[in-house]
């Protein structure tokens, strides 16, 4: 289970750094994919850069207990993308989709070792 967990704060982690430095940079690429840069732009780079720092801390060291909130603050803004987009046929919709059908698969792992973990207030 402790590896599930470092696979999705890994892939968290290779996903926002290219993401996070281009956007940091203002790259061509990141405003295709994101259209140009926007104070809304903007505060989500302020998000991604958190989900990065936390996904960094965490994979050092990995305390389940914290990495629940982090994996589920993610699924659910990744499945409600498509709606809040206005479509699945763009890219970052269906990473997210990806990406949240892994935390979902980890946070079931935790889930089910949950007193193993003694946390079982989850």
């Amino acid at each position: 289970m402790k590896t599930l967990i470092r696979v999705s704060l890994a892939v968290n982690i290779l996903v926002l750094v290219p993401i996070v430095f281009g956007m940091a940079i203002g790259s061509p690429i990141i405003d295709r994919a994101w259209d140009e840069f926007t104070a809304s732009r903007g505060i989500l780079a302020s998000i991604y850069f958190t989900l990065l720092v936390l996904s960094g801390i965490l994979i050092i060291k990995t305390i389940p207990v914290f990495v629940v909130p982090l994996l589920a603050t993610q699924v659910i803004y990744k499945i409600t993308t498509p709606f809040t987009v206005g479509t699945i046929m763009n890219p970052v919709v269906i990473s997210n989709l990806g990406i949240a059908a892994l935390h979902l698969v980890t946070l079931w792992a935790i889930y089910k070792n949950r007193d193993e973990l003694a946390i079982k207030q989850i």
